[in-house]
């Protein structure tokens, strides 16, 4: 695998982290958060938006990490190969969420928000592969 290629889509990736964090922004608005956790205890209701905070920094981290560490990526060091793998696990755990676990049932519906899941899907399925190929580059395996 050529190196440049491999960094180029690592960068483009970061920038996508980028965009869905700060897309990430209007689905609090989109699926009415504010009303569903009315109905839920206090701590409950924090430590809900605490763990939405949590993924959207982590999200964020992901992409500036991407962007301005784009050649430690793909150095061969233990700490690229242990990044690039968590970051690959890390979305294709949630793609398996996303089709075996998340009750859609009641998810919005209308082409707009069915090319959106499809959108975010495809998202994470090129975030696993691409950082899955960083780490098998890391490992010297391609």
């Amino acid at each position: 695998m050529n190196q440049t290629f491999l960094q180029q889509l690592i960068f483009i990736c970061g920038l996508l982290h980028v965009a869905l964090s700060i897309g990430s922004s209007v689905i609090p608005r989109v699926l009415q958060w504010n009303s569903a956790l009315e109905k839920v205890q206090p701590l409950i209701r924090q430590m809900f938006w605490t763990y939405a905070a949590y993924i959207l920094v982590i999200n964020l981290c992901f992409g500036l990490v991407s962007i301005w560490g784009t050649a430690e990526l793909t150095d061969h060091s233990f700490l690229a190969k242990c990044i690039t793998l968590f970051i690959s696990l890390y979305w294709l755990t949630r793609i398996g969420i996303q089709f075996f676990y998340f009750d859609t049932s009641q998810a919005p519906k209308g082409f707009i928000f069915t090319l959106g899941e499809i959108a975010l899907v495809a998202l994470f399925v090129l975030f696993t592969a691409v950082y899955f190929l960083a780490f098998l580059y890391n490992n010297s395996w391609i």
